[in-house]
C-alpha cells in the first residue's frame, strides 16, 4: 500500500529546525566529556599590515650633518623613505643595477674629489637609465642640459651626444659640482643647486637671508630633491632594514668591454658592428652617445668605441 507524505513549507521548516536542534544537542553531549573528541587544528587567517619605516636618529650626507631634530626635516625624510620603500619594484631594480653603475661612477667621483655620496644624486636624477630624456631636454645618467654639458666639456651635436657617455658625463657633472661648491661651501646646498641651478639657490638664499638648505622655503620639486637622495642612500646602504633582500648573485653583473679607437668616418654602423663580431643593437647599447647610424666626423676626431668582450652578452641560466 502506497502512502504519500506531504509537508507544507511551514511544516518543512519546523521539521528541519528540529533536526538541527538535535544535531547541536548531540554535539554538546559529545563535547561535555561523555565521548572523547580528537584535537582539531584551527587555521587562523594572517593579516599583513603596511607599517611605517624607521627614520634614523642621525645621519650625514657628504660629511655634513642632517638636522633631523627639526620636525620639518624629519617628516620630509620620512615621506621620501616611505615613497621609496613602498615602491618595491623600482627600488629592487635600483638595488640590482647598483653595482654595475656605482662601479663606474665611484672612481670618477674620487678622482675629482667629489664625495662618494653624490652617486646617489645620479640615481635620483636618472634611476640608472642612461638613455632617459626629461621633458625639459635633460639627458643621460646625470640629466645634463645641453648648455651645461657643452660648458663642461662635452660634445653635443646631431651625430655625437656625450651626455649619453657614462664616463664623460660623470666627469662633466663633477666639474659642475666642484664649481657649485666654490659658490656655497656646502655639499648639501650643492646637491640642491643641481636640481634648481646655482643661480636659483643663490637667489632664494639672498631673499630669505639664509644659506642653510634645510631653512629655505623652495618649490615642491627642489624641496623634496635632497630628501629623495638621502632616502636612496639610507635604503641602498642598508636594504634589509627597509624590507629589501637582493643577493649579490641577483644583482646585474659588470659588463666587460674593450675600447677601440675610431679616427675616421663610418658609413654604416651595422656593417661596422658586424666587423667587430657584434650586432648594431649591442654596439648602440654600449655606445649610446653615437646618435646616428653613421658618423661623418669631418674633423677626424678620435673616439673610443666600447666593444663587449666575448661571452659578455651570455647569461648563464644554470647558475640562476
Amino acid at each position: 500500500m502506497m502512502f504519500k507524505f506531504r509537508l507544507s513549507l511551514p511544516k518543512l521548516a519546523i521539521f528541519l529546525s528540529l533536526i538541527a536542534i538535535g544535531v547541536i544537542s548531540c554535539g554538546l553531549f559529545i563535547n561535555s566529556g561523555h565521548v572523547q573528541q580528537a584535537p582539531q587544528q584551527v587555521q587562523v587567517a594572517t593579516r599583513l599590515y603596511n607599517t611605517p619605516v624607521e627614520v634614523p636618529a642621525s645621519m650625514e650626507f657628504a660629511g655634513e650633518k642632517i638636522s633631523l631634530e627639526n620636525f620639518d626635516v624629519h617628516e620630509a625624510l620620512d615621506r621620501e623613505l616611505l615613497v621609496n620603500s613602498y615602491f618595491q619594484s623600482q627600488t629592487i631594480l635600483y638595488l640590482k643595477k647598483s653595482n654595475r653603475y656605482f662601479h663606474l661612477i665611484e672612481p670618477i667621483l674620487k678622482k675629482n674629489k667629489i664625495p662618494d655620496d653624490f652617486k646617489y644624486l645620479s640615481l635620483a636624477e636618472s634611476g640608472f637609465q642612461e638613455r632617459i630624456v626629461s621633458p625639459a631636454g635633460a639627458v643621460g645618467l646625470w640629466q645634463l642640459m645641453k648648455k651645461s654639458a657643452t660648458e663642461n666639456g662635452l660634445e653635443v651635436n646631431i651625430e655625437v651626444d656625450e651626455r649619453y657617455n657614462m664616463e664623460k658625463s660623470t666627469e662633466a657633472a663633477c666639474r659642475y659640482l666642484n664649481h657649485s661648491y666654490e659658490q656655497y661651501g656646502s655639499w648639501i646646498t650643492v646637491a640642491a643647486s643641481y636640481n634648481t641651478g646655482i643661480s636659483g639657490i643663490k637667489r632664494q638664499a639672498e631673499l630669505q637671508d639664509s644659506k642653510n638648505y634645510f631653512d629655505l622655503l623652495l618649490n615642491e620639486e627642489t624641496s623634496r630633491y635632497v630628501y629623495r637622495i638621502l632616502a636612496l642612500k639610507l635604503i641602498l646602504e642598508n636594504p634589509g632594514k627597509y624590507g629589501f633582500k637582493v643577493t649579490e648573485e641577483e644583482k646585474y653583473p659588470l659588463l666587460q668591454c674593450k675600447e677601440i679607437t675610431l679616427n675616421g668616418s663610418v658609413a654604416n654602423f651595422a656593417d661596422y658592428a658586424h666587423k667587430q663580431g657584434i650586432n648594431y643593437k649591442i654596439l648602440k647599447y654600449f655606445n649610446p652617445w653615437l646618435r646616428q647610424s653613421y658618423l661623418k666626423n669631418p674633423s677626424k676626431k678620435s673616439y673610443q668605441i666600447k666593444i663587449p668582450e666575448p661571452g659578455t652578452r651570455t647569461f648563464d641560466l644554470a647558475e640562476n
